[in-house]
């Protein structure tokens, strides 16, 4: 039986005498916030993108979600990331014309970002090249495309193709984030199982100055302008506003715009006001999830592992935190600090948080998007009730917004409390108490910092005992009663910022420490 690791995985420090590198598969922003978070445990990686540079097009993913943003600021661009967006704080739901639903994100004085902050996928981008071409440790390469991918116990190889030819490149393990399409997956004879709608989305980035009287998110069921089918608007930096129409499966972008019907689609949203067209793009949405997310060295994250309908900004938000989740074990994998198991619990738990998405994405994709008569009659039924039921409003589903994931099922997690857990709520959309398995919730720590501003690269442990203070974390009163160890219990926080165990005072934290790197 493998021996657990001493005390040292507090700060990551292991024999990692490895000189490869981690190879990661694809440069975009799930593969350069792994490569990042690989930097800050002292992990060097080489990235190969198979674009010859990088050419920011459209907007693409615009809603970071505050948890996300934490990530963000570990690798030193979470507050640039919010500066450089538009906030928003409200969400209107309309039926044909009538606004039928409100919801709200309140501001609270402790939060340290945003519940969402709209900021261009672009503009992520090139903040996190940036980070990445000041950091030494990475090496990115343009102009690399994998084509060919083997592995065995001790590594993994890559053939790659570049202007030059083809080359090799070695590496110990590999982060695929090489997208839909994804060459790695193929390389690992994985399915890529699900389904795609009908149906087509028009989406456009659109300048114009809208008279909002302050940023929020709009959603039209059924507008007399696009009768049957619904739009979206969203805004963005510097008077662009994302706008996304349901569109008809035989649609066709180029005939609309030589005949002038696109302007006047435009025109029916925005009223006869001046406006630019900045990207345009016709998508079909798909719900797709990898057969396996992990083959051995090979770690699959992002749109390679799953595709998911964008309303709820459920995508890009939950792929970078597989990005997350995958560096920090691939980092103590390489330090000789984890278990056999802890490789593994990246398939079982992004793979259920994969699962958890494409069930929430498919049910709003069901309301927004019928495909039975059945499902049409429903839609219909709730949306005419919300005219004059505020009960029936509770049931239109136009996006259930991007939240962490809670792994309370996790082989890494020390169960909680029986009851607890039996009343804990897996609902989307609701708060979590901080039970095992759940991410720590934020607070302001004695000495002024952000308590998730310390998490990671490796364990964290809180609580007044002398091993809490040791870490450098003392919690304070609030947060050690939001935690249950405000009478001398700990915390075991991972380097992703879930809670691996609550423990009652006296209790050993070997087990758990044990458990939470792969040990059992």
């Amino acid at each position: 039986m493998p021996q657990p690791p001493d005390r040292r995985f507090l700060g990551v420090a292991g024999e990692d005498g490895d000189e490869r590198p981690v190879l990661v598969a694809g440069g975009g922003p799930v593969g350069l916030v792994a490569a990042l978070l690989l930097a800050r445990s002292g992990v060097p990686s080489v990235v190969l993108e198979s674009a010859p540079r990088w050419v920011p097009v459209g907007s693409r993913s615009i809603c970071v979600q505050r948890d996300v943003l934490d990530v963000l600021a570990r690798i030193g661009i979470g507050d640039q990331v919010v500066a450089a967006g538009v906030t928003w704080r409200r969400g209107r739901t309309y039926y044909r014309d009538r606004e039928v639903l409100t919801i709200g994100f309140p501001e609270s004085a402790t939060d340290a970002f945003p519940p969402f902050v709209n900021t261009p996928q672009t503009t992520v981008e090139r903040l996190l090249a940036e980070q990445v071409l000041a950091e030494p440790l990475i090496d990115l390469r343009y102009g690399h495309r994998v084509v060919g991918l083997t592995q065995d116990e001790s590594g993994v190889l890559a053939t790659v193709s570049t202007s030059s030819g083809l080359r090799a490149v070695a590496g110990s393990h590999c982060v695929a984030a090489d997208g839909m399409n994804s060459t790695v997956r193929t390389q690992l004879d994985l399915r890529f199982d699900g389904h795609s709608f009908g149906d087509k989305f028009l989406i456009a980035d659109i300048r114009a100055e809208l008279d909002f009287p302050a940023p929020e998110r709009r959603f039209y069921f059924d507008p007399p302008w696009n009768p049957g089918r619904q739009v979206l608007v969203h805004p963005q930096p510097d008077n662009v506003w994302r706008i996304d129409w349901q569109v008809p499966a035989d649609f066709d972008l180029g005939a609309e715009q030589f005949s002038g019907a696109l302007d006047s689609r435009i025109r029916a949203v925005l009223g006869d006001r001046d406006y630019e067209i900045e990207w345009l793009s016709a998508y079909r949405f798909h719900q797709r999830l990898a057969s396996r997310m992990r083959v051995g060295r090979v770690l699959l994250a992002g749109d390679a592992a799953h595709v998911m309908s964008p309303f709820g900004a459920r995508g890009l938000n939950s792929g970078m935190c597989d990005a997350d989740n995958a560096a920090w074990k691939i980092a103590f994998d390489r330090a000789g600090l984890a278990g056999p198991g802890l490789l593994e619990s990246y398939e079982l738990e992004r793979r259920a948080a994969a699962e958890e998405n494409l069930r929430v994405t498919g049910d709003t994709m069901r309301f927004l998007v019928p495909r039975t008569e059945a499902e049409r009659a429903r839609r219909r039924a709730v949306l005419e009730r919300s005219l004059r039921d505020e009960s029936a409003r509770a049931e239109i589903d136009s996006g259930k917004l991007a939240e962490p994931f809670f792994y309370l099922d996790s082989p890494l997690t020390t169960r909680g409390d029986p009851a607890a857990l039996a009343a804990f709520p897996r609902e989307p959309g609701v708060a979590r108490p901080a039970l095992p398995g759940v991410l720590c919730p934020d607070g302001v720590l004695p000495d002024g910092r952000r308590l998730r501003s310390s998490f990671g690269p490796g364990f964290t442990v809180l609580g007044d005992t002398v091993l809490g203070d040791a870490a450098g974390v003392p919690a304070g009163a609030r947060l050690a009663t939001a935690l249950g160890i405000a009478d001398g219990g700990t915390a075991l926080v991972r380097p992703d910022g879930h809670l691996a165990a609550v423990l009652p005072a006296g209790a050993s934290l070997e087990p758990a420490l044990r458990r939470a790197t792969g040990f059992g």
